[in-house]
């Protein structure tokens, strides 16, 4: 058996090669030919999975190592019998702590049980950040229509109600193009000519979540408060507009944990490893902590400062997108 691992996927190597011959590859690498004769795949967002990779291949299982499929061709696979794994949740913990590093960071004259908070997207990330939110003391909204036709109850609010009353909103949907749930857009300029508090926007989701264009818009008319942009349109040619505008500006890397790489990396070896039968494989690097169920507002503020390093960086440097995010230096979730 043949694997290809693609080699910004941490913690695994030598690992599987008692079991099979393994072939790690750059994802500029990871071309066509060089999947012509693998079996299976551990890959990452840049590693577009589809015909035009895949199609000349006998690869039969794609794991990656993200919460995200939106670069599998899902139907496509399905239609090749290519099994597919992703790892949910893994890097949630550090995505909640990136939106409260950046509240800290860009409100830190008003304290947390001020503000507002609308959570757009209640699943592994939103839930994190509302449990948190509510331990600070904060008011939280949740909008989550999908959850909210499949449980009912009244803990709802829609996404004018968002726009109408909340201080900080914060994206944490996946990416759909079509159909009753769209996300593509959902922060679109009609939405934002409907905010009323001049609130914080995160996008720490999907780029395409958010409009961009109207969002440089909303920032220009005063509609916007502050925005805190870590997926971008485009990636990784941002608008260079938005970048100058946004208070915090970072390459994609709200997910990057040390603790999070751990659980990606786990979920997609323990995915391969059922899938051909082989023994379960540990990682060799200690396991995470528990995500603790409330967190202190120094807590805080001492994990993590987007303004410190990660934006400057990003700032100074937009043509650098890619090697600032595979260079990034993991930290440490909040606990």
């Amino acid at each position: 058996m043949k694997i290809l691992v693609e080699n910004k996927v941490p913690f695994l190597h030598g690992l599987l090669e008692e079991y099979a011959d393994v072939d790690y590859a750059h994802p500029d690498e990871i071309t066509p030919q060089r999947v012509r004769d693998v079996d299976a795949m551990i890959v990452r967002t840049r590693t577009r999975c589809d015909a035009s990779l895949l199609g000349g291949s006998r690869c039969r299982f794609v794991a990656t190592a993200t919460i995200g499929t939106d670069h599998i061709d899902l139907p496509w696979c399905a239609s090749r019998g290519i099994a597919v794994a992703n790892a949910p949740g893994c890097n949630a913990p550090a995505v909640a702590q990136y939106v409260f590093g950046t509240i800290a960071a860009l409100r830190p004259a008003l304290p947390m049980t001020a503000h507002t908070l609308a959570v757009i997207g209640v699943g592994h990330v939103g839930s994190i950040v509302a449990r948190w939110a509510r331990s600070l003391g904060m008011r939280v909204l949740l909008c989550d229509p999908p959850r909210s036709r499949a449980e009912g109850g009244t803990q709802w609010c829609s996404l004018a109600d968002a726009a109408r009353e909340a201080d900080i909103i914060t994206f944490h949907t996946p990416l759909t193009a079509d159909g009753p749930d769209r996300t593509l857009h959902l922060a679109s300029e009609e939405w934002m000519l409907s905010l009323r508090r001049k609130p914080l926007v995160i996008n720490a989701a999907r780029g395409p979540v958010v409009d961009n264009a109207a969002l440089v818009r909303a920032l220009d008319r005063g509609l916007v408060g502050d925005a805190a942009i870590d997926c971008w349109e485009g990636e990784p040619h941002i608008s260079h507009t938005l970048l100058e505008r946004a208070a915090v500006a970072t390459p994609h890397i709200a997910g990057y944990s040390r603790e999070g790489k751990w659980r990606a990396s786990q979920m997609a070896l323990d995915a391969l490893t059922a899938r051909f039968g082989l023994p379960h494989i540990r990682l060799a690097e200690d396991a995470p902590l528990p995500v603790p169920d409330s967190v202190t507002s120094s807590a805080v503020a001492a994990s993590y400062n987007p303004l410190l390093v990660d934006t400057p960086a990003l700032k100074a440097h937009p043509e650098q997108f890619e090697q600032l995010r595979n260079d990034y230096s993991l930290r440490t979730e909040l606990h």
